[in-house]
């Protein structure tokens, strides 16, 4: 039925132009329909019928005749997506820098390690086995250098789940809109400090110089100098779910989206073009953030008494729990532009009334109970990775929400308890590590139990 909405494309058609050697009875992994932008814009597809068509972005496993991997290897940069080289000259498959999966849901499919077996999930998040690891150009898995460890030079990244996902690029869009103004507040009274104070959090402040005729944004804190909430990503890096579908598509499948390489072209010369169309990619944004919420289970006296030790000791200084919107309705964008997240809008979805099921607030927006104020901090020396960036020891606020069901914890997976992750903050989170430290043995047990309270929801996409 959904199918007949789109526009049937195959391997000899002009828009793709391959150079692969036919094989008979092979073919891509997508087929033939194909949805493009113009199914979306024009209201030719239902709701359903667009996050039906993201599930399969999100679920296929591509094939090289979709254009999985990429081309030959580029002695000139074999490190970004294009001409990576592979293992032993595979031809497929590289493992230790992407091309580590044929679909999306191999890192995203564990609803919950609560469970004997594992719950699964579509959107989950990934075990320690589905771990990222990214950009090394050094691994020294002996210790031949006797460092009393195995170093490396990359990050090593553990996949979160993509749940609730709406309401964090809301909160972000709403959040970034509102810096934009007050940046351009601060341009209007020059060399007056403009507190950069957004749905509750503050982001430091923000001067206009007008004898050197920039901003000055040391006193800027938790965000990069442009001022745009980029939600997404450990390190905070990515402002939208399209943003980072774009880069996990290249990175781990070698798919080209048009919106980056542009149509009709062979970018990493692997002999497909048109590998993830703009519609394509609009339906993967629309149906991963329309995936339901995490939510609270089993909110016990006991957990009632630990979420209230959880403000008491400082944690919720940075995990707070939850940020209100201003409104209940998630704009889609294309071409996106960070600074202007509301601009170019093609599509929009309802928040509270869709299957993401956030609560109304008084105000009339959501109320997002994330347990994040969405700001890097500086998580101390042990935490920090090798990959050389001023980031390095930089993490967002992790959202909490969910956190029960979720382990191994922090960015890397190396905190396989609860306890374990708490004990290892450092940086700005030492204060409240230290109080929880602190704690009697039944106030950790209270915390703890507030804490597995936090849920993923049970039967994400289950309508689908």
């Amino acid at each position: 039925m959904i199918q007949s909405h789109f526009r049937q494309f195959s391997l000899c058609a002009p828009l793709f132009m391959p150079v692969l050697q036919s094989t008979p009875g092979e073919g891509p992994a997508l087929g033939d329909d194909r949805i493009i932008q113009d199914d979306i814009t024009s209201g030719a597809l239902t709701f359903d019928e667009i996050r039906a068509a993201g599930l399969k972005i999100f679920a296929t496993s591509f094939n090289r005749f979709d254009g999985y991997g990429d081309g030959p290897m580029n002695s000139g940069d074999t490190l970004n997506p294009g001409g990576r080289p592979t293992l032993q000259d595979n031809g497929t498959f590289l493992r230790v820098n992407g091309l580590d999966a044929q679909t999306c849901m191999e890192c995203h499919s564990v609803g919950s390690n609560l469970t004997v077996p594992f719950t699964f999930a579509i959107g989950g998040v990934g075990g320690s086995n589905s771990n990222v690891i990214f950009q090394p150009t050094d691994i020294d898995v002996s210790d031949s250098l006797g460092n009393g460890f195995a170093s490396f030079n990359g990050r090593f990244i553990n996949a979160p789940f993509v749940f609730g996902t709406g309401g964090i690029e809301l909160l972000g869009k709403e959040m970034t809109r509102e810096l934009q103004e007050l940046k351009n507040q601060a341009f209007q009274f020059q060399g007056v400090p403009v507190p950069l104070f957004t749905h509750g959090v503050s982001f430091g402040s923000i001067t206009y110089d007008s004898q050197l005729g920039e901003f000055d944004v040391s006193d800027v804190e938790g965000i990069d100098a442009d001022l745009v909430v980029r939600p997404f990503g450990r390190k905070g890096e990515v402002a939208t779910v399209r943003g980072f579908s774009i880069g996990a598509l290249q990175f781990h499948h070698g798919m080209q989206p048009v919106e980056v390489v542009g149509r009709g072209i062979d970018r990493d010369g692997d002999g497909v073009t048109d590998e993830i169309l703009v519609g394509e990619l609009s339906a993967l944004h629309i149906f991963n953030t329309n995936l339901e919420r995490p939510e609270i289970r089993e909110f016990t006296l006991e957990a009632r008494r630990g979420f209230t030790t959880f403000g008491a000791i400082g944690c919720a200084e940075c995990h707070m729990p939850r940020l209100l919107t201003q409104s209940r309705t998630l704009f889609y964008s294309f071409p996106e532009v960070e600074t202007e997240p509301f601009a170019n809008a093609f599509y929009q979805s309802d928040l509270h009334d869709g299957p993401a099921g956030f609560a109304l607030s008084a105000g009339g927006g959501l109320e997002i109970p994330l347990f994040s104020d969405m700001k890097r901090h500086d998580m101390g020396p042990d935490l920090a990775e090798t990959f050389g960036s001023p980031l390095d020891s930089f993490y967002i606020t992790a959202k909490l929400w969910g956190v029960a069901d979720t382990a191994p914890y922090l960015h890397d997976g190396r905190a396989t308890t609860l306890t374990d992750a708490i004990v290892l903050h450092g940086g700005q989170g030492a204060a409240a590590r230290d109080q929880f430290q602190n704690l009697t043995d039944v106030e950790k047990i209270e915390l703890l139990a507030f804490l597995r309270s936090l849920r993923t929801p049970e039967d994400p996409a289950g309508d689908l």
